[in-house]
């Protein structure tokens, strides 16, 4: 990748961008459920207990949905190691990509490659 700034460089951007999300959401919501766990063991309240348990079953659904749109987007194959790895290594190659990008060019004009207001 070249020049960051040129259209052809973000196709299939939105898609990865979506996935990269879409992760990021599962793993937080995953997280939640690990400490709603903890919460619940560390209370004496009942009342306080049954409310954090309902809390935890809602994000335990929430992390079931979350897991169900990500399988049928391919974004997530935890039943084919080998297609995860390939989604996992093209993830890991388009961010060693944009780390190596100069986000500060020199030459930033692009006028003629993209619509400009007249002046």
């Amino acid at each position: 990748m070249e020049d960051y700034l040129d259209p052809r460089n973000s196709e299939g951007m939105p898609n990865l961008a979506d996935s990269a999300f879409a992760m990021d959401f599962l793993l937080s919501v995953k997280n939640g459920i690990r400490n709603y766990g903890f919460a619940i063991t560390e209370t004496a309240n009942p009342e306080l207990r049954a409310v954090l348990y309902k809390q935890m079953e809602a994000a335990i659904d929430l992390h079931g949905e979350i897991a169900e749109l990500m399988i049928k987007k391919g974004w997530l194959n935890p039943h084919d190691f080998k297609e995860q790895y390939q989604v996992d290594l093209k993830s890991a190659e388009t961010a060693v990509q944009i780390a190596q990008m100069n986000l500060f060019p020199i030459d930033t004009d692009r006028q003629g490659m993209f619509a400009t207001p007249n002046k």
